[in-house]
């Protein structure tokens, strides 16, 4: 195929509101590298690794919940998920679905037309398992907010899907992020899992990937998404956080709580775990700073398990469960990619199910 030389791109030009993503129609198409592919970005999913960068949310400076328009004061030194600063201009958006285009020195030109979904943490080809040598995709190089994108050929993996590609887009982060937590976990058919936030990206994966697992699955949800959360599988759904979550659980033995949530509310569902129980989280978008009583932890002998850089057996794992239509799609909406500043208002207002997509 005739490649263009321009590209419309949604770019992102420094910290702060939405007013930082700028639209651009002329924006140089990239060039696939050694080792690398360009891809037709047919679909993009929108995560709150990407808000969370573009409002600085990770820097140690801030500690207040995620929010779309910025914070006050951003360290410059630490405003990325990884702790370090982030060059602009940046097209953000990880969660690629796209077909291959054309390929750079050493890849198979055999690859292109090849349809594919982008996996994410960016490695160490020499030391793909060092995690301390890791970046993301649209934080530590471009991504998929553009019309083409590229990526080094092993993030680009092949799927067999009758899904649309706005589906697809959903699977990336979210799931990896979900499938992550779970393995770190060690969730097996003998566990009870609770499920904050169960309506979101991510809590709507632990939901389905929980539940593949065979573990018991009770999810919090505000009442209006309860049908859809059920829809995904979740045994049990209780609103979002009930007066007395004890009480609410009616004798349920939880024995692993996955958070992508903190807040407020954080010390009341740590006491619900039974002894010996495991909490995993990757993620703190109703606030970072909480509040542990250290009898908690030791006295039940619970295991706090963080969760970022995934095992590089995961996206692998996903793009099997997928195929064999093990897992299905969440997709709330899709929007053009004009439209990212809308389309991210609504992401974060939390009003949807699932995933919200931006199509080129």
């Amino acid at each position: 195929m005739t490649l263009p030389k321009t590209m419309n791109a949604m770019v992102t030009m420094g910290h702060g509101g939405p007013d930082q993503m700028v639209w651009h129609e002329d924006w140089p198409v990239p060039v696939a590298g050694p080792g690398e592919v360009l891809v037709q970005v047919k679909a993009c999913g929108l995560n709150n690794t990407d808000v969370n960068t573009r409002s600085g949310w990770y820097s140690k400076a801030v500690t207040e919940a995620t929010s779309d328009s910025g914070h006050a004061s951003v360290n410059d030194e630490d405003p990325t998920w990884g702790a370090a600063p982030i060059s602009f201009p940046r097209i953000q958006g990880a969660d690629v679905c796209g077909v291959i285009a054309a390929v750079g020195e050493g890849v198979d030109a055999g690859r292109i037309g090849e349809r594919i979904i982008s996996d994410n943490w960016l490695r160490d080809p020499d030391d793909p398992e060092d995690i301390s040598k890791t970046g993301y995709y649209g934080s530590e190089r471009d991504g998929g907010f553009a019309e083409y994108a590229t990526m080094p050929a092993v993030n680009a993996l092949a799927v067999n899907s009758t899904l649309s590609d706005a589906e697809l887009a959903t699977f990336s982060c979210s799931y990896s992020t979900a499938e992550g937590m779970l393995a770190r976990a060690h969730v097996t058919e003998r566990d009870t899992v609770l499920v904050p936030g169960a309506s979101g990206g991510v809590g709507g994966a632990v939901v389905q990937l929980a539940k593949r697992r065979g573990a018991r699955v009770i999810a919090l949800a505000s009442e209006p998404k309860h049908k859809d959360v059920t829809a995904l599988g979740a045994d049990r759904v209780l609103p979002r956080m009930p007066d007395d979550l004890r009480d609410a659980l009616s004798g349920e033995k939880v024995t692993v709580l996955a958070d992508v949530v903190g807040g407020d509310n954080w010390p009341a569902l740590l006491d619900v775990l039974e002894r010996g129980g495991r909490y995993t989280c990757s993620g703190a978008i109703a606030g970072p700073m909480v509040t542990l009583d250290l009898r908690t932890l030791y006295l039940r002998d619970l295991s706090f398990l963080g969760s970022t850089v995934i095992d590089p057996a995961v996206m692998q794992a996903l793009i099997g469960y997928i195929e064999a239509g093990a897992i299905r799609p969440a997709l709330a909406a899709t929007y053009p990619l004009r439209e990212l500043h809308a389309a991210q208002s609504a992401f974060t207002r939390k009003a949807h199910t699932g995933n919200i997509v931006v199509t080129p």
